[in-house]
């Protein structure tokens, strides 16, 4: 049997560099490990989405084709941003998802998230993953792969759910990520003017990097806004889990301090609410919260963690320093840097002051 890089198997996902670690006979045995492992909690069906990196199509064909050998049916949403993929498994009711994503890392990379419902495996279930592959017993079967359309149910669902009541002017910086299949339109559809950058997927990234958490990866971003006079920038990363932003100045609004807004807007409709950052969080998220009649709560650093977290503390939001942010109220708990836009659009146009302002009181 293919030896497999044991390396690979990291806390939250799958990750190699591609022709080393990742090649199509390692693909194959991850969707046959995946499938065999998941079938004890329930999993029949599984929806599979991709992104733009070059490496994504052929990671494709054969991941399915171990999932498939495993008699998992494969729902195929395609290229879509990471946040789609879970929007996916929640829509079609499937039982759980893959997403083919290097996220932010550089195009040389790639890698997986795999998911029961729309919590991802990690920690151990990864390493319980790894030895299931390297056991080499595997459940055999013939599963069934379709094909389906989920960006204009996705941007159906946004537009749908929330209120904007007056256009107002921002900047999308999609990093040449999947972002820019979806968000333009989606924000357009919603009334905004939307000025794009980088909003042609391209698995090379050859304008920066896909890491909105690096200041230099926004400066065409922050240039931009000032250019056009907008009232606020966005940026994401490669798979658009991961949100940055701007102010109508052109200064970058960290992830707690993103946090603070949607926190008071929440807590202003559901006093008492919990909210759940993490240890690099400032102080000051975490007395705002408290002051604005929230229940703040600290926790370890990490998606996988905060979504488990969120479950146990029935908690209405949470976020990281890291740009992810988790919306249960309203929406679905998982992390979506183009909702996490959205709502942010929201707030502006409601609260009709610039963004600076909103934070001046910190």
């Amino acid at each position: 049997m293919t030896a497999i890089n044991p390396l690979i198997f990291r806390e939250y996902d799958v990750r190699g560099l591609v022709g080393r670690d990742l090649h199509r006979d390692a693909v194959v045995l991850l969707g046959k490990g995946y499938a065999t492992l998941v079938a004890a909690s329930g999993v029949r069906t599984v929806a599979l989405g991709r992104d733009c990196r070059l490496s994504s199509p052929g990671f494709r064909d054969a991941i399915a084709e171990g999932l498939l050998s495993a008699g998992l049916h494969v729902i195929d949403v395609g290229v879509c941003p990471t946040p789609l993929l879970y929007f996916a498994i929640h829509h079609f009711g499937a039982d759980g998802g893959v997403m083919i994503t290097g996220s932010h890392n550089p195009p040389e990379f790639n890698g997986f998230k795999l998911c029961v419902g729309t919590g991802t495996l990690y920690g151990e279930r990864i390493q319980e993953l790894r030895r299931v592959i390297e056991r080499g017993a595997f459940l055999e079967g013939k599963g069934e792969i379709v094909s389906r359309e989920i960006l204009s149910e996705y941007r159906k669902f946004v537009a749908g759910n929330l209120s904007i009541p007056r256009k107002i002017k921002v900047v999308v910086d999609a990093g040449n990520g999947t972002a820019g299949a979806v968000a333009p339109a989606l924000f357009r559809e919603m009334g905004m003017e939307v000025t794009e950058l980088f909003c042609d997927p391209d698995g090379r990234f050859p304008n920066h990097f896909p890491d909105p958490t690096v200041p230099e990866n926004l400066r065409f971003l922050v240039e931009k806004v000032r250019e056009v006079g907008a009232d606020v920038g966005v940026g994401y990363d490669g798979d658009a889990d991961r949100i940055g932003a701007v102010d109508e100045k052109g200064n970058v609004i960290y992830g707690d301090y993103l946090l603070v807004l949607f926190a008071r807007e929440i807590l202003s409709r559901k006093p008492g609410a919990a909210i759940i950052s993490e240890v690099k969080s400032s102080q000051n998220l975490y007395d705002d919260i408290a002051r604005h009649g929230g229940r703040p709560v600290m926790w370890k650093a990490g998606h996988s963690l905060i979504k488990a977290k969120m479950k146990e503390e029935d908690a209405e939001l949470a976020g990281e320093m890291s740009g992810h942010v988790f919306f249960r109220d309203r929406y679905l708990g998982f992390d979506d840097a183009i909702y996490a836009s959205a709502r942010l659009f929201e707030i502006l146009a409601k609260e009709g002051r610039p963004l600076s302002a909103l934070l001046s009181d910190l």
